[in-house]
């Protein structure tokens, strides 16, 4: 039976740099973000049931994120919509991934794992963490979001604060030589537990 680690923290502290981190030591890892994208690309799960719902979202034959974006901007309950034809399909695609993967620890990037219950899933959860300065360097010199969109961001998520106390491993990605070092710390305390071994 594989351990199932759920790995979270906010936006630009490094989430994805760690989860790659997790797969060079031989992790399976299933990315929200990825599933998301493969849902709403051309002949995903997701295209028809959104196409049924909001017909001014598909482009090409797949869900166009810049539409949703002005659908949500223009009615507040389309969000609301909008998650509840996309969570139930990643969360098959989550299951489907849970089913296939043989190795012995599978990683579950998921960027609001605590907001979205999420973590009941999880036999244990690493949150990343960075101080605020480096996290909002990160973002911006990401060159796609202002210094409002990022803030507007951070409201939305819970406090880092929060995710830290709830978790079970914290990652600080300060460098990336001290995440690379947490994680194998991480990986080695789970190897060590009773049938994880």
């Amino acid at each position: 039976m594989s351990f199932s680690l759920g790995l979270t923290g906010s936006i630009g502290m490094g989430k994805s740099t760690t989860a790659k981190l997790f797969a060079a030591q031989g992790c399976a890892v299933w990315d929200a973000d990825a599933a998301v994208h493969r849902l709403y690309g051309r002949g995903g799960a997701a295209v028809a049931p959104m196409g049924a719902a909001f017909p001014e979202a598909i482009e090409d034959g797949a869900v166009s994120r810049i539409a949703l974006k002005q659908i949500i901007g223009q009615s507040p309950d389309a969000l609301k919509r909008i998650e509840s034809i996309v969570h139930p399909l990643v969360a098959q695609d989550r299951a489907a991934f849970r089913a296939q993967e043989i190795s012995d620890i599978l990683v579950f990037d998921i960027p609001l794992l605590f907001e979205t219950g999420g973590d009941a899933e999880m036999d244990a959860v690493a949150c990343v963490t960075v101080d605020a300065g480096t996290q909002q360097k990160r973002v911006l010199a990401r060159g796609t979001m202002t210094v409002e969109q990022f803030r507007h961001i951070l409201q939305k998520q819970m406090p880092i604060e929060e995710k830290i106390a709830r978790a079970d491993y914290v990652i600080e990605t300060d460098t990336l030589d001290h995440a690379e070092a947490q994680v194998a710390e991480v990986l080695a305390d789970i190897r060590s537990k009773p049938g994880h071994a």
